[in-house]
């Protein structure tokens, strides 16, 4: 099978019989063809219409770069995740007026604050195949060049996607090269923070709940998108007015129960489902267990040096939540994948299909390919450490310098033939983080960060070691200690005028600044383009054979009646499945819902299970009126799924067989941590805030009744 039948095998692997029941991140254009299976699930509405992002109830849904939202109003009333808005928590929050302990509701919408320069929000509204466009020049090429030829396409669809003034494009790759598509989105750039509860509410529970079940937190919070008076996107102004969208979500009054249809529209961020069996051996051999020690330290590191500065604690409080998120994945997806021996499960079913692959006619190539691919994947293993670690040596503001030398140097070239992330199109979110960095940002902290970085850097073998960056650090800790001192100290990158003023020099003026972090960002930067050539070298040749592999695989799950989808890669899926209890391991059975009176039973008065006063009187009070869920007689507060989610999936809408908003997922059980590299229908679960909460704590708790009458809910 060569590339030019892919398109039809993947559309073949639809009329087979799914791997899971409830397993796949599916593209909208394939729920079409899942009819059958939505409708037996349960689902009421019409599979077609779920194909058309324009229209609802996808068009509700977008993306917030990282996490996903939905509209619930007609005026861009947007409902996510505490934990994804928890930057412009942190970001509006001082020692003395802490948001993220206080809480925020704003009264009307003059109260309503910004969710800083870079936020945004992605509004879908095309999405098309265009391989055929992406690959024609790329024919008869290799390595780099195969690369570059499929990076320029990818850019010029771009650029002429963009002449739409207002819109946000890209390229999305699907089956690592086989597919291309063009995503068209509305880019949002004025968002305001409208309501979060106090993160007592908000992250009930922290790091000791964070993957567990059962779970009684309240992660929600309302953003609200704003436009020009003209209707067009435009940045922060006292002037612009609320964003009408396609369509809103109807938010649920109904109630939830085991076995009820559900499903989620989202923003996935990655999974490596259809990766190779070295990567799986080399995702649990190496990378997650060095993932794991290396953000261990970084959370000591900053916690160590923030602890008992209030100032410092906001400044490093939303990187801390990250850090420590990426952390528990990292923990849980390495015992997840082990206690599902996923090495071995992914080998021996990598050996069948190879050995199916050599009964079939025209198998020569395809071996020969993936083959070749396998010794670049080996390559990519022998400088894994140094690749890994490098990264980490550029921490906030050394960060910041890097990508100011780099932003001069890329201004020089015709911007078709910059680097993407540093084209004009990018220059006003790079502005943004430059802005909000004075929020996020201690010097002595950052010392500390590099501190424990360069510890890990000097233990490379000597072999692996980058000249430039032991010019900026030296080549011991002895030598990086002197060295941090004065960069630190001969720098006044510190003051955001001074970053926007360097922003607008020219590669000749910021080679010529005295600033010690700016003439150490123009030391490591060859280095950083040479390693960054090498890798491109080694993505060519990646994708151009990996499709040899995914066409293997696609036409060995169609001889098996499964289904492929593509992995995700941040743009809109679909899944579906039943709000459904788990049996973990013997003995132990989880019930799909939780209720109020756990909050209660989890309540020290302690950080992280310190429940605020207003929200234990509520309970004491049991006054939960139209909210209570009449079976269990009680305010429930979170519910799980089978639902087939990842990271990205934060914030994503669940809805019931008639598409209204039921939950809002964040977060995943223990056992389905690893989910992202393989599913394992016996523990894949997904939990969710159930709306019937939210609507109890607007209602009852922490009062806006305005934004319930905006929902068209009732306000008891």
């Amino acid at each position: 099978m060569r590339r030019q039948s892919l398109t039809a095998a993947l559309a073949l692997t639809l009329t087979g019989g799914l791997a899971h029941a409830d397993e796949g991140m599916w593209m909208p254009s394939q729920l079409p063809q899942l009819a059958p299976q939505l409708k037996a699930a349960g689902f009421a509405g019409d599979p077609a219409q779920l194909a058309d992002v324009t229209k609802a109830p996808l068009s509700a849904v977008v993306s917030l770069g990282g996490c996903t939202a939905s509209f619930v109003s007609p005026e861009g009333l947007a409902v996510t995740n505490h934990h994804c808005a928890m930057g412009a928590i942190q970001l509006n929050s001082t020692p003395e007026n802490n948001l993220i302990e206080n809480g925020f509701i704003a009264a009307n919408r003059g109260e309503e604050v910004s969710a800083g320069p870079g936020a945004r929000m992605f509004v879908t509204v095309a999405f098309d195949d265009i391989t055929a466009q992406i690959l024609a020049g790329a024919k008869g090429k290799t390595g780099r060049a195969y690369f570059d030829a499929v990076d320029a396409a990818k850019k010029a669809a771009v650029a002429a996607c963009e002449q739409d003034a207002g819109h946000r494009c890209s390229v999305a790759d699907m089956y690592y090269g086989s597919a291309f598509y063009r995503i068209k989105q509305l880019e949002l750039k004025d968002i305001r923070l409208v309501y979060a509860p106090p993160v007592s509410i908000g992250n009930y529970g922290d790091e000791i709940d964070n993957f567990m079940w059962p779970r009684h937190v309240g992660d929600f919070t309302f953003y609200r998108a704003y436009v020009g008076q003209d209707g067009k996107p435009a940045a922060y102004s006292k002037d612009n007015v609320p964003y009408a969208p396609p369509a809103h979500l109807t938010v649920s009054t109904a109630p939830v129960k085991a076995g009820d249809f559900a499903m989620l529209a989202g923003y996935p961020g990655r999974t490596f489902r259809h990766r190779t069996a070295s990567e799986f051996a080399g995702q649990i051999d190496w990378l997650l267990p060095n993932r794991v020690a290396m953000y261990e330290g970084l959370i000591q590191t900053i916690e160590r040096g923030s602890a008992g500065n209030k100032a410092k604690e906001v400044l490093y409080a939303s990187t801390v939540a990250g850090y420590k998120n990426t952390l528990k994945r990292a923990q849980g997806e390495l015992e997840g994948l082990r206690r599902s021996d996923a090495v071995h499960v992914r080998s021996a079913d990598e050996k069948a299909m190879l050995a199916w692959l050599v009964k079939q006619p025209h198998a020569a190539q395809l071996q020969a390919d993936i083959a070749a691919m396998q010794a670049q994947l080996d390559m990519e293993d022998a400088t894994r450490a140094r690749d890994f670690i490098l990264p980490f040596l550029r921490p906030g503001l050394l960060g910041a310098a890097v990508q100011l030398q780099r932003l001069a140097l890329e201004r020089g070239k015709p911007d078709a033939q910059r680097e993407s992330g540093y084209q004009q199109r990018d220059e006003a979110m790079i502005e943004g983080g430059l802005k909000q960095l004075q929020r996020r940002f201690d010097p002595e902290v950052e010392k500390d960060i590099l501190r424990y970085a360069l510890k890990r850097y000097f233990a490379l073998p000597r072999d692996m070691r980058v000249p430039e960056f032991e010019t900026v650090f030296g080549g011991t800790p002895l030598q990086a200690e002197s060295r941090l001192r004065a960069l630190y100290a001969g720098t006044q990158l510190g003051v955001e005028a001074k970053r926007l003023d360097a922003m607008q020099q020219n590669a000749a003026e910021l080679s010529a600044s005295n600033d010690t972090l700016l003439k150490a960002a123009a030391t490591l930067l060859p280095a950083l383009l040479r390693l960054e050539a090498q890798d491109k070298q080694r993505a060519g040749e990646l994708l151009r054979l990996r499709p040899a592999y995914m066409q293997t695989l696609i036409a060995y799950r169609k001889s098996q009646g499964r289904a492929v989808y593509p992995d995700a890669n941040s743009t809109l899926r679909v899944s579906y499945g039943k709000v459904s209890a788990l049996t973990p391991r013997d003995g132990v059975d989880y019930r799909p819902l939780t209720t109020v009176a756990g909050i209660v039973e989890k309540n020290t008065g302690v950080v992280p299970f310190n429940a605020p006063k207003p929200l234990l009187d509520a309970i004491v009070k049991g006054d939960f009126g139209s909210t209570a869920d009449a079976a269990l007689g009680t305010q429930t507060v979170d519910f799980m799924t089978n639902l087939d989610t990842t990271g990205g999936n934060s914030g994503s809408p669940v809805l019931d067989a008639q598409g209204k908003l039921i939950g809002l997922n964040f977060d995943s059980n223990w056992e389905a941590v690893s989910a992202s590299w393989m599913y394992d229908p016996r523990y894949k679960r997904a939990i969710h805030v159930d709306m019937r909460y939210l609507r109890w704590l607007l209602a009852k708790v922490y009062p806006a009744p305005q934004l319930l009458k905006e929902m068209n809910l009732p306000a008891e």
